[in-house]
């Protein structure tokens, strides 16, 4: 596909989303808000702030896996990662394990404007977090805390064997049904700036300390000058094949980004197989796609020239219902 600058893309997620079916509207919704609000910003801002203002409408969503909605690890505890990228001047930021902010991917903006680091982890960044006055994260969402529960006793009763549930997360996606795990944007603007950014709670019943790749530059979030790239999925399986990090340089070579995209995807799959991921590109040219190997990954863009924000990628569907 192809559009004419500005141009802002998102997702909700790379998963099996069979269990989310009866849910499909209020996503929908969700990711038009997305686009409206960031596109907004994005006639009279940069890339970058257009891309963490779609994320952070994606994170006060309460139904998607990130800010408000994220899931839980094994002891019932919210712990987030994110990351922005802008490709002029080649700057990032990024944050990992954190618990206190409700939009984790504006903390991982401030580090990379306001610190000389690209990446801090943990309490550390929780008290950043806290000396810049940023919102307050309220914990668990009540259905978040249902199905943790509601796992914890099938474990509990030997219906999932906990030793291979831990060590298998291709198993703990076929038993839990959709991860929904990531989600994230990326813009050109009207200056030929390109933007990138991601955020999420991570893969539910994780174990403590486990980063995944949305706190990582090239696997989970990528951009230069030439296109940006936010990947969703296995998190382990995107920073083994730095995805995202991949898919640029394919454009760097030559290639357009739905092309970039495809290639980047083939080699993913042959790699860990079909379920394991998906991601978002757009190019300087304004070429731009949403590709993944998964059910389904809700997705969407606006363009000068597309009218209103469309909506992609749902599961057994190519557009809006």
């Amino acid at each position: 596909m192809r559009g004419v600058p500005p141009i802002l893309l998102v997702h909700g997620g790379a998963g099996a989303w069979r269990t989310f079916r009866n849910k499909m509207r209020e996503v929908v919704t969700v990711l038009r808000n997305a686009l409206r609000s960031g596109y907004e910003v994005l006639g009279s801002a940069s890339a970058i702030e257009a891309v963490v203002e779609a994320v952070k409408v994606l994170e006060d969503s309460g139904i998607l896996n990130a800010g408000l909605g994220s899931v839980v690890d094994v002891r019932g505890e919210v712990t987030m990662d994110a990351g922005v990228m802008e490709g002029c001047g080649m700057r990032a930021g990024a944050v990992a394990a954190v618990t206190y902010p409700r939009n984790p991917v504006v903390l991982a903006k401030l580090v990379m404007e306001k610190t000389d680091h690209v990446l801090v982890v943990g309490r550390y960044a929780d008290e950043l977090a806290r000396l810049w006055g940023l919102q307050k994260h309220p914990g668990p969402a009540k259905r978040v805390l249902e199905r943790y529960s509601e796992l914890v006793k099938k474990l509990r009763e030997g219906e999932i064997p906990f030793k291979r549930f831990k060590k298998n997360y291709f198993l703990a996606k076929q038993l839990l049904g959709s991860l929904h795990d990531t989600v994230g944007a990326v813009a050109l603007d009207s200056n030929g700036c390109l933007a990138a950014a991601v955020s999420t709670g991570g893969i539910l019943m994780k174990i403590p300390g486990r980063v995944g790749d949305s706190a990582i530059p090239g696997a989970g979030f990528y951009a230069d000058d030439h296109a940006a790239a936010v990947a969703t999925g296995i998190g382990e399986t995107i920073i083994l094949s730095f995805l995202t990090l991949r898919t640029v340089s394919y454009v760097r070579e030559g290639l357009h980004a739905d092309e970039a995209a495809r290639k980047a995807m083939d080699r993913h799959t042959k790699l860990f197989g079909e379920g394991t991921a998906g991601l978002i590109v757009v190019d300087r040219d304004g070429y731009f796609d949403g590709i993944y190997n998964t059910e389904g990954m809700p997705w969407g863009y606006i363009a000068k020239d597309s009218g209103d924000a469309r909506v992609l990628g749902l599961p057994n569907s190519t557009s809006s219902p």
